[in-house]
């Protein structure tokens, strides 16, 4: 059985091995086809191999020809610079002689500097290596190092004849020719002292001219400031070619240096004399004095300080736009190439050193403080004033007080802009938001605290007001005009806020942007005042409710429960035609709003419309809960609650159906025929029940032909 069973097996696997047969021979003759093409190809490979290893000793060998070529093209290069050198030495030799003799001093300076500029290790090596001429070679660089000594000796001379002689033109020649002798240094520090001494002359004279004019006596210091300023740059500006010509980029900062060193002096005798002449200092003590002391010996007049303040800025502007100047000088003193750049870059640093600590900077920083100081004063004291002396005026929404109050502060806030320096503006910035604050918004929220007066609710107060003297009419009225007023403030005086922030965004230039985002972040501190102004307002319309709204809709509903609701066909169509409560109600608030609308601005009087609103939907429903009906009477009601939201919604351009979403449900639910009708309308109005399963059945007990046994069965 088991061999039949091998037997088998080895049958099956001798059959599927036959089956391959054919494919295997397939395969085989392709492989044979191919054998002469891999022939080919081996050999092709190797025939490849020989040319490419060919080429590449080729390559080897032109390389190292060509390196020795270039060996030899350098030391051929080497031996004609040599030459070169030798016999320029030469020329230069007999050169600098002749012109030395001549008084040619541009062309000595030229021998010179073609001397410098070799080798001088080179010229000694050659010296070496050619012994007959060593002497000569010798005695040639001798000859010119002391020629140089000599020529650097003369230029220095006349340097300083030219400058004790005032002569441009030789001082300019000359300073030309210290860069040829490597005296890079000294010829800017000689150049630099000498337009000092013009600076120097230059400012004194703009004084004398300045002051001896009256045209301009409140800005006198700033037009002297601005003199020294414009006559420093001038010679920046007309000497910078100059400087980069012969003596080659990034040595404009030597010069910039020394020329501010001088700044710095005249600058402290102009600022010294504004200080004295203005009475910066003693002005200064009083405002301190009247910061610490509620009660001042001296006070200032705000509008002396505004001609001042107005100088102090100018002032600024010029300095920083001076500032600028020199920095774009110094970053455009630059080559084309990378080390040229990071030398740019050191030398601003430098300049911004020198700045920071320069005596201009520390004066115009402690003439900033002092500015900033009496600025707030100005700004405090004209706001209090204007708020002092607020008026309303007929036809006006809003008081005096709003108007002038921004105009101060947008006045501030854009003369400190005028100083161009970003950190002033943003103290005034500061100052102003904390001024808004603690005297305009203070004022108002003061007068909302004292409320609406809209008369006296009984005889007892009325009587104690009579006894202390203060029943007048006209002192109601004004104090009613003055709350409006004050209302339609805090709404025009958040919208003045938002369009402050707005101007100033766009007017305050930036020229960084540390700079910019320090403005955003003082602009978006007015938010408070905004917050504040908002808070009033609440608290305003808060207190109209208390005082004009809410005692009156309540009266004015009274006369719904001294109606009866239960009606007849004949009570129901005289109740229809005469309409004794609606047409009173709605009659009393329309007085109640035309009362306000004249008066409140159109936001505050949808304000208003939306709190009457509210107030009647709330009453109205505590009043209805106090009456029975029965069919006609829930009709008549819903045709009252239809009318009185359609009278509320034409007085707004706001929704005010919402608001009377429970009322309406009560009405509809009081409208109804049967009780069983409630589920045509619960669950399946598009709009959302206000009223809960119990308020519904309340509502439905009002109802006198309703049997309450129905009532309690309802499920919803």
């Amino acid at each position: 059985m088991m061999h039949i069973f091998l037997k088998e097996k080895v049958e099956k696997e001798l059959e599927n091995l036959l089956s391959r047969n054919l494919h295997l021979e397939t395969k085989v003759r392709n492989i044979v086809k191919v054998l002469p093409n891999l022939e080919i190809i081996s050999s092709d490979s190797k025939q490849l191999m020989e040319m490419i290893s060919f080429a590449s000793t080729l390559a080897e060998n032109v390389s190292y020809k060509v390196r020795k070529l270039d060996t030899a093209r350098a030391r051929v290069s080497e031996c004609q610079q040599r030459v070169h050198d030798l016999l320029d030495l030469q020329l230069c030799c007999d050169g600098v002689q002749m012109s030395m003799t001549n008084g040619d001093f541009e062309k000595a300076a030229a021998h010179i500097h073609r001397y410098l500029s070799m080798d001088q290790r080179l010229l000694e090596k050659t010296a070496d290596d050619v012994n007959q001429d060593s002497v000569a070679v010798n005695n040639s660089i001798s000859l010119l190092q002391e020629a140089a000594n000599k020529l650097r000796d003369i230029l220095t001379v006349k340097f300083n004849e030219a400058v004790a002689d005032e002569d441009i033109a030789s001082v300019e020649r000359f300073f030309k020719l210290f860069p040829l002798l490597n005296m890079h240094d000294y010829g800017l520090e000689k150049f630099s002292l000498f337009l000092s001494t013009k600076v120097k002359f230059v400012s004194c004279l703009f004084i004398k001219l300045v002051f001896s004019s009256d045209k301009r006596a409140g800005v006198l210091y700033a037009d002297v400031l601005t003199l020294l300023f414009e006559g420093i740059a001038r010679i920046i500006e007309v000497h910078q070619p100059l400087v980069e010509t012969y003596y080659g980029p990034g040595k404009l900062l030597k010069l910039i240096t020394n020329l501010q060193d001088e700044c710095d002096n005249q600058s402290k005798i102009i600022l010294n004399d504004f200080w004295r002449h203005r009475q910066l200092a003693r002005l200064t003590n009083i405002v301190r004095e009247k910061n610490r002391s509620s009660t001042p010996t001296v006070k200032l007049d705000p509008k002396d300080l505004d001609q001042l303040l107005g100088e102090i800025t100018i002032m600024h502007s010029r300095y920083n736009l001076y500032l600028r100047f020199l920095r774009r000088k110094v970053a455009g003193d630059t080559g084309g190439n990378e080390q040229d750049k990071s030398n740019n870059e050191e030398a601003l640093n430098e300049l911004e050193g020198k700045l920071k600590s320069s005596e201009l900077c520390r004066l115009m920083q402690e003439l900033l403080g002092e500015y900033l100081l009496l600025e707030h004063y100005y700004m405090e004291e004209s706001v209090k004033k204007a708020i002092g002396m607020d008026t309303c005026e007929p036809g006006s929404p809003i008081s005096s007080m709003v108007d002038d109050v921004f105009f101060i502060v947008k006045k501030c806030i854009r003369r400190a802009s005028g100083t161009a320096n970003i950190d002033g503006v943003c103290a005034v910035i500061n100052n102003a938001c904390g001024v808004l604050e603690t005297e305009m918004c203070t004022t108002l929220l003061n007068t909302m605290k004292q409320g609406f007066p809209s008369g006296y609710l009984d005889l007892t107060q009325a009587y104690n007001v009579v006894m202390q003297g203060r029943l007048q009419t006209n002192d109601t009225e004004h104090t009613k005009t003055i709350f409006i007023a004050h209302i339609n403030n805090t709404e025009i005086g958040a919208d003045y806020v938002n369009t402050l922030v707005t101007s100033l965004a766009g007017e305050v230039v930036c020229y960084t942007e540390l700079e910019k985002r320090k403005l955003e972040s003082c602009l978006a501190g007015l938010s408070s005042v905004s917050a504040a102004m908002g808070s009033a307002q609440e608290l305003g319309m808060h207190q109209l409710r208390n005082t004009a709204v809410k005692p009156r809709i309540a009266t004015w509903l009274d006369t719904f429960l001294t109606l009866s609701h239960t009606l007849t066909e004949e009570e129901f169509s005289s109740y229809e035609a005469n309409e004794p409560f609606l047409r009173s109600f709605v009659g009393n608030i329309d007085n109640l709003l035309s009362e306000f609308k004249l008066s409140l601005t159109p936001t505050n009087y949808d304000n208003l419309v939306s709190i009457v609103a509210t107030e009647v939907n709330q009453q109205f429903e505590k009043v209805i809960i106090k009456t029975e009906f029965n069919r006609l009477g829930g009709l008549a009601l819903d045709k009252e609650v239809r009318a009185l939201v359609s009278y509320l919604s034409k007085a707004t351009s706001w929704s005010v159906r919402d608001k009377f979403a429970r009322i309406t449900q009560i009405a509809t639910i009081l409208n109804m025929e049967r009780v069983s009708e409630i589920s045509d309308y619960w669950g399946t109005s598009p709009l959302p029940w206000r009223l809960t399963p119990n308020d519904v059945k309340k509502v439905m007990k009002l109802r006198v032909d309703f049997p309450s046994e129905e009532i309690s069965r309802l499920k919803l």
